[in-house]
């Protein structure tokens, strides 16, 4: 069945349209908005669900643009019909005239109720999971193979100022470096990081898998199983102490080490995921023995940075929420902007982490990094870049990389600016506005780009982490990523309840009610989130719609109704004892763990509970959820 054809998409952005009409009817009239609706029916019946996927969005990044200053809104270079004597759209341009001026320029006193509504409407489908083609695929490859070849002599040029900073003779050769701000911001970051890292251990991880593929194929209980493990890793981390329960496993499997232990260079494997109506996303697979170190090294790194009272307030790795904060002050007030780093992971490379980090653990972050991958074409490809996406240590490093770069060489150009002005989680970063042009040209010099059409260093739009902000209020839209299923399907289930009860939260009533009806008539009567149920529920639910079959739970005392229930599919696999062991100590680390009671005053360790037990045998797919009736 075509996905694509399995929902009539535009009742979806009909309904949103006529909520559009109700909240704005002081500048939308009941004869306006039928015009509106004739046209989008028109333009979706003719070019498809692409108008709702592409079109309505370039509009909508042309209205961001025109928030941040950028550049004016011109609907003439979208291909869409213009007011008369007017840049903007004649779709919805009556809520455009109360944001832009007929030039396409931002008012002074825009209405930032309009700007959420467009954006809204903009952005609705940008986001919806649809099969891509072949040429997608080519194009996401060969901007791969592309930034590969771009930051080649980066990386080597990078390396050349490494080793002159380790050189015994720096000191004379650092002068030859130009420019002489350069100069400054790298021994500024170099010693930034070696304080970072100065009570730091790589060695005392907890090695583990990761959720992932791996490019050697083990799944499940055959990632115990070691097969090949390069001898660049055990020389960092012997294969007794991490690769293997105790001694006595390793006693007991003795006879495999001089097979497991090789010499031969594993490579990772490029694999393409679906991402959106965009095209698809590039993932790399680690080989097994890598993932299994880089994941234990990742996760003490986020551990240390997170808690190093040099980092703890500006990076992040698991809290995007001052990042969010610092996108809404700085919409309200101009003070902060908001950076976007283009292929930020592909860019950070070899030759910059040598630059950087200290020598007490990069060896061991060179140590456990793949070399080379292979293509879906079939082709092997060395990399210049530290780690591509799907490495445990690509955030990690890139983040680490680009916070002590901009806040060393901001302080090399002579700008006042402490540790917590810069905010860094991944690839999204936040400065200070007057910085903002300066921090860009540190971090092209050091061959990391910035999208500028993405970047908001003016006016009062800024977008971070999720957040997309606008004079101090949240302008974030509702996007509908997953497609929508003719018969029952778990994730269906869950994201459209969610979606439904996030249009409710925003005042789309229209729009909450066309979805609802659509769920009922296929799953049947839905929980109200009043109900108290702990199954997936909505937010508002009319008497017509409510649970019929119900019970009364004698032991529990209280009433309960047969709903269904979406749970993570789950399979029970033997491994021998050791293998299971030594499952139980890399995962059990983070899965069982006390939950202290919130009025425990901290004297007694044990008050609490603990979270549903481990089980070492069971195995848990990945996004492959299962549906059940229940009673709740």
């Amino acid at each position: 069945m075509d996905p694509v054809k399995s929902l009539d998409y535009y009742k979806v952005i009909a309904a949103l349209l006529c909520d559009v009409q109700m909240l704005h009817s002081n500048v939308i009239t009941s004869s306006t908005l039928a015009k509106t609706l004739e046209r989008v029916e028109h333009r979706v019946a003719t070019e498809g669900i692409g108008f709702l996927t592409k079109t309505l969005p370039r509009l909508g990044k042309a209205l961001d643009k025109a928030l941040s200053e950028i550049e004016p809104l011109d609907a003439e270079k979208l291909a869409l019909t213009c007011l008369p004597d007017s840049k903007l759209p004649l779709f919805l341009g009556e809520l455009f005239q109360q944001v832009l001026s007929k030039d396409g320029v931002v008012l002074p006193c825009a209405d930032v109720i309009s700007v959420k509504t467009l954006r809204q409407v903009c952005y609705l489908f940008y986001k919806l999971e649809l099969p891509y083609d072949s040429k997608d695929e080519q194009d996401v490859i060969e901007s791969f193979e592309r930034t590969e070849d771009e930051i080649q002599k980066t990386s080597e040029d990078l390396s050349k100022v490494a080793e002159v900073f380790a050189s015994p003779n720096s000191i004379e050769l650092i002068p030859t470096i130009k420019p002489v701000w350069a100069q400054n911001a790298i021994r500024e970051a170099r010693l930034t990081l070696n304080r970072v890292f100065q009570t730091f251990d790589p060695l005392d991880i907890y090695p583990r898998h990761g959720p992932g593929a791996v490019s050697t194929r083990e799944q499940l209980q055959g990632k115990y199983t070691w097969t090949s493990i390069p001898k660049r890793i055990t020389d960092l981390y012997p294969i007794d102490a991490y690769f293997y329960a105790s001694l006595g496993h390793v006693c007991d499997e003795f006879s495999d080490l001089q097979k497991v232990r090789d010499d031969q260079e594993l490579l990772a494997r490029v694999c393409l995921v679906p991402k959106d109506s965009r095209g698809p996303r590039l993932i790399s697979c680690e080989p097994l023995a890598f993932q299994w170190i880089q994941q234990g090294l990742s996760q003490a790194i986020v551990k240390h940075v997170e808690r190093h009272h040099l980092t703890r307030w500006s990076v992040r790795f698991t809290n995007q929420q001052p990042n969010q904060f610092a996108a809404v002050q700085g919409s309200k007030h101009g003070r902060y902007a908001t950076l976007d780093l283009k292929e930020a992971s592909d860019r950070v490379s070899v030759g910059l982490v040598q630059l950087l980090f200290p020598d007490t653990v990069l060896p061991y972050l060179l140590g456990c990094r793949s070399l080379g991958t292979k293509l879906p074409n079939g082709r092997e490809l060395i990399l210049h870049k530290f780690a591509p996406m799907g490495s445990a240590l690509c955030f990690p490093v890139l983040a680490l990389s680009v916070w002590s770069l901009l806040v060393s060489g901001l302080r090399a150009l002579g700008a006042h600016i402490e540790n917590e002005d810069v905010f860094v989680y991944g690839d999204d970063v936040i400065v200070p506005t007057e910085l903002a042009e300066h921090a860009m040209i540190i971090l092209k010099s050091f061959g990391l780009k910035v999208n500028r059409d993405k970047s908001c260093t003016k006016g009062f739009f800024r977008e971070s982490c999720g957040m997309d902000a606008y004079k101090g209020i949240s302008v974030t839209p509702v996007r509908i990523r997953t497609v929508w299923s003719k018969s029952p399907c778990p994730d269906a289930f869950v994201s459209w309840i969610s979606y439904a009860n996030s249009f409710h939260e925003r005042g789309y009533y229209k729009l909450y009610d066309l979805i609802v009806s659509w769920l009922t008539a296929l799953y049947g009567a839905i929980p109200g989130k009043a109900c108290g149920k702990s199954a997936p529920s909505l937010v508002d639910v009319s008497l017509g719609c409510r649970c019929t079959r119900t019970r009364t739970n004698h032991d529990l005392q209280k009433r309960e109704c047969l709903i269904w229930d979406v749970t993570p599919r789950k399979v029970t696999r033997e491994i021998n004892g050791w293998k299971m062991l030594l499952r139980f100590f890399s995962e059990a680390n983070s899965k069982y763990e006390l939950q202290r009671h919130p009025k425990n005053d901290g004297n007694n360790p044990f008050a609490g509970a603990f979270n549903e037990p481990f089980r070492v045998r069971e195995y848990t797919f990945r996004k492959r959820n299962k549906m059940r009736r229940c009673w709740r």
